[in-house]
């Protein structure tokens, strides 16, 4: 999903998103509120919404303090929710169809960053590793990340 399916998925929920002058953070949600760093690119807000998206519909509560391994284990979750919305195995497998293995062409082909891609690899990685396998794929992240159809 791209920054304009995100915000209108936002809207859908009710949730106001605004572009701000952020110093702390690139991204905040507080309530039905939703705040974006102004400055940054249309990819990197796409993926700070995902983000922020992702605690709406997973974490409880303030989590700002993420010495609290309560805490920390829902930034994770709300991580692992915006990875999904934005990568998913699914994307993975369009990337590799369409040719994109190197992680710029992968970051640039599914509309992310390369750190989020990144971070989103290394969590599928510490969740399906050595592989998993998806419709009539299979997907390894060991000892590298590649995509393989079954016949």
């Amino acid at each position: 999903m791209n920054y304009e399916e995100l915000l209108i998925e936002a809207d859908t929920l009710g949730l106001v998103t605004k572009e701000k002058p952020l110093r702390a953070h690139n991204g905040r949600i507080k309530g039905q509120r939703i705040a974006i760093k102004q400055d940054l690119t249309i990819t990197e807000k796409s993926c700070v919404l995902a983000e922020e998206l992702g605690h709406h519909y997973t974490t409880v509560g303030n989590i700002l303090n993420q010495e609290d391994i309560r805490n920390y284990k829902q930034e994770f979750r709300a991580r692992l929710w915006a990875y999904n919305k934005k990568i998913g195995l699914q994307g993975i497998i369009h990337a590799y169809e369409a040719r994109r293995t190197e992680p710029d062409e992968m970051a640039d082909f599914l509309e992310v960053t390369p750190e989020f891609l990144a971070e989103a690899l290394k969590c599928y990685r510490s969740k399906y590793s050595p592989y998993t396998t998806i419709d009539n794929y299979i997907v390894f992240f060991e000892p590298c990340l590649s995509v393989m159809k079954v016949l």
